[in-house]
Formats: C-alpha cells, sequence, structure tokens
C-alpha cells in the first residue's frame, strides 16, 4: 500500500506542470488572443488531427490531460482530441526502450498509432462538420464561468486555481484505481487475455480506459512478458489515453459527447486490435 500511495503521487504530481501552463495558456488566449487563436484552430482542418497525433506519441499522459482541457475550451476540435487520445501511450515507450527493444519495432508501433489516429481524427471532423449543427457551442469563457475560476484575480492566479482543482480530483481517482489494480493483481489480469484471440482486445481496451499511467504499463509489460499478442496491445494502448478521459469528465459538461468519445475510444481500439491479430495469424 506504501507503493501504492507514492505511485499515485508521483503520477498525479507529473501532471501538474502541464495542467498549470495549460491553463494558463487558456486564460491569456481568453483575455488576449481567443479570436485570433479559434480562427487559427478552425482554419486548421486537416493540420488539427495531424499535430495532435505527432505530439500525443510523446510519453506525457500531461499532453492528454491538455487536450481535454482545450476541447472543453473549444479551442481544438473533436478529430484532434482523438487524435491526441488515441496516439497517447504514456509509458510504452521508455519500457519498450528499457527493455531494448529494436528501434525498428518501436518505430513502427508509433508510427502504426500515428496513422491510426490521423485516419480517425479526421474522419471525426468530416463527419463532425454535419453533426455540430445540433451541438452547443462553448468558448473559453463559457467554461470559465461555469468552473469559477476567479478571472478577475488575474490569469496567474486563475490557472492556479484551476490548477489545484484538477489535480486533487485526478489524486484522488488514480489512486482509487492504484489500489484496484494492486488487489486484482496483474497475474490475474493476465489470466483473462493470454490465449484468447479475439476476447484479448475486447479486454485489453478496456482495461486501456482506465484513466491512469498503470495502464500502459501494464499492458506494455504483459506483451513484452509474452502473456498478450500484439493486436491485444494495441488494442489497449490506442484506446488508452492516461488521464486524459477523467480530465475530460471533469471539465466538458456535455457528458453525451464524453460517453461518445469514451466509445469511439473503445470501438477503434478493439477492431483495430483484433484486425492486427487476423494479420498476423
Amino acid at each position: 500500500m506504501q507503493e501504492v500511495i507514492l505511485d499515485t503521487l508521483l503520477d498525479t504530481g507529473k501532471l501538474i506542470p502541464f495542467l498549470f501552463v495549460t491553463y494558463l495558456l487558456m486564460e491569456y488566449m481568453e483575455h488576449k488572443a481567443q479570436n485570433k487563436m479559434m480562427a487559427l484552430i478552425r482554419k486548421n482542418g486537416v493540420a488539427g488531427p495531424v499535430m495532435g497525433a505527432v505530439i500525443g506519441v510523446f510519453p506525457q499522459c500531461g499532453f492528454s490531460a491538455s487536450a481535454a482541457n482545450f476541447y472543453a475550451g473549444r479551442l481544438i476540435n473533436l478529430g484532434t482530441l482523438l487524435a491526441v487520445f488515441l496516439s497517447t501511450s504514456d509509458e510504452m515507450l521508455p519500457i519498450l526502450l528499457s527493455e531494448q527493444v529494436p528501434l525498428s519495432v518501436v518505430g513502427g508501433i508509433l508510427l502504426f498509432k500515428i496513422l491510426v489516429a490521423v485516419t480517425v481524427g479526421v474522419g471525426i471532423n468530416l463527419l463532425w462538420r454535419f453533426w455540430k449543427k445540433d451541438t452547443e457551442e462553448v468558448d473559453i469563457h463559457g467554461m470559465c464561468e461555469k468552473e469559477h475560476c476567479h478571472c478577475e484575480e488575474g490569469i496567474v492566479r486563475s490557472a492556479l486555481h484551476h490548477t489545484i482543482h484538477i489535480t486533487l480530483f485526478v489524486l484522488l481517482f488514480s489512486f482509487v484505481l492504484n489500489v484496484l489494480i494492486f488487489w486484482i493483481g496483474e497475474e490475474t489480469l493476465a489470466g483473462f487475455i493470454l490465449n484468447k484471440p479475439v476476447v484479448g482486445p475486447l479486454i485489453t481496451a478496456l482495461v486501456g480506459l482506465l484513466p491512469n499511467c498503470a495502464a500502459s504499463i501494464l499492458i506494455t509489460q504483459l506483451y513484452l512478458n509474452g502473456l498478450m499478442g500484439l493486436g491485444a496491445m494495441l488494442a489497449g494502448l490506442l484506446s488508452g489515453c492516461g488521464i486524459g478521459l477523467a480530465v475530460l469528465f471533469k471539465v466538458n459538461h456535455h457528458w453525451k459527447e464524453n460517453v461518445t468519445i469514451l466509445g469511439i475510444l473503445y470501438a477503434v481500439g478493439t477492431v483495430v486490435g483484433i484486425l492486427v491479430e487476423l494479420f498476423l495469424m
């Protein structure tokens, strides 16, 4: 339990700089450059998902948390958010490199995730053009009012208020998940996945949805230990986006959107994982 508490504190602590910088940027955009930034981002139809996928592939779950906040403030569109979420792998890259996995294999996995993320992101944006007419537009100012961010006290203090608020939420959420993983055990989870070609991606994609960096560590280690195939691993790492989902459900008040995003992540992870396994048979 001591290790669980320490891991929770470390994982949450890594997010704080990302959250603070994100909220500082959002406060600045609201007060100084909202119109210019919104015009620029809305013009980046295809570039948004491409940039999101490339940024998300870096081994930091803080990027997914930042993307969730930007989406809630409507600074990025749905396709860009999904591109970041799908390319995010948290601790996968450091673990693969530390285990001396060939760079060609590591590069292939990263490139594959980027391609899937860009394809889904661009595709969703094309569909979103027809869908968005029935959705409510929310800008940074609207989000700020709902969150009672104390903007009148300055952008630094307001950003700090947001950061503390979300950090406490993430800390509690991560602790509960880490305790559950500690009680269930990695071997028990592996038993559900071993030698189950189609069921494996279905389960690992579900595990990947856990809003915690521990999910990517667990999935990558099980793959390296030969307890799951490449398809199952990709299913979990595509659906997993670190703490991003937890932050999204906290800051985006449109719960139907959040559930839809969760469903898309699970569907993409599962389908791609199964297709990869069928291709490798």
